[in-house]
């Protein structure tokens, strides 16, 4: 039976207001769940919510989600995406938190799959991805989007969890953290303190994708310029973290290696 938008999210626990690690999607989630229907498949949900936006273009043409049968067995997923404008789409979380991210930054995913691209371009499919395509992968499912104070920023770079969570907790107050992995977001509707995003700080007071297009290259991608952080230590994305001796767990919030960088 295909499962609808809205049906996924209630069975996650998310059919009311998204929590805080959701809440940017918030507008896209509610034109999406807009008028639900239990057959109706999540590439047809996600076609409804891109009508109401502006026209999303690709190379290839306006982008659209499509089932996932018609991928081609054997062409690269990316490939696909940079040579067609149509997303591949399964019925299930993970995509659909996908279609989100395409719906909310458009743009910025229209960027990474023309970096994935071009490295098939230059390499083909090879039986491993590759640096770049590698960063690009974990960059697509698992990065999120810091913009904070000094405080924070400076506390994160050196896993100072201490200072970072307790010390200047209130400073989150005035802090972005925007997910963007959609694995990572599906790893969420079932919370484990463990969890960790790849974090990429950037300036407080720019447009998170307007600033991300215009610094992403291969290059950078390769160096890997992102910070390992536990995301359910964030102040108000977990009751457990409000618990004393939550940020104590070493095995966790491990201090930093001084031979790793991130």
């Amino acid at each position: 039976m295909i499962a609808s938008a809205a049906a996924l999210l209630e069975a996650a626990g998310l059919a009311g207001p998204p929590p805080p690690w959701l809440s940017p999607y918030r507008d896209a989630i509610e034109r999406l769940t807009a008028c639900p229907n239990s057959t109706t498949s999540i590439a047809t949900s996600l076609n409804g919510a891109l009508a109401e936006q502006a026209p999303v273009s690709l190379n290839a043409g306006r982008l659209s989600f499509v089932p996932q049968l018609d991928l081609p067995k054997g062409e690269a997923y990316e490939a696909f995406i940079a040579r067609t404008a149509c997303v591949p789409t399964r019925d299930n979380l993970h995509d659909l938190f996908n279609g989100l991210v395409w719906l909310k930054f458009p743009q910025l995913k229209r960027r990474l799959n023309e970096l994935q691209a071009q490295q098939l371009d230059q390499d083909g499919v090879q039986s491993t991805r590759g640096r770049v395509r590698d960063a690009l992968t974990l960059f697509d499912e698992n990065a999120a989007v810091l913009q904070a104070p000094a405080v924070i920023t400076e506390a994160l770079r050196v896993r100072d969890w201490q200072a970072l969570f307790v010390t200047h907790r209130a400073a989150w107050a005035d802090a972005s953290l925007t997910l963007f992995g959609h694995a990572l977001m599906d790893k969420l509707t079932q919370p484990r303190k463990a969890m960790t995003a790849h974090v990429w700080v950037i300036p407080e007071r720019v447009d998170l994708q307007t600033h991300l297009i215009e610094v992403l290259t291969p290059e950078l991608l390769a160096s890997k310029p992102h910070f390992a952080l536990p995301v359910l230590g964030v102040p108000g994305w977990w009751d457990a973290n409000e618990v004393p001796g939550f940020y104590a767990d070493i095995q966790v919030f491990r201090p930093l290696n001084p031979l790793r960088k991130g």
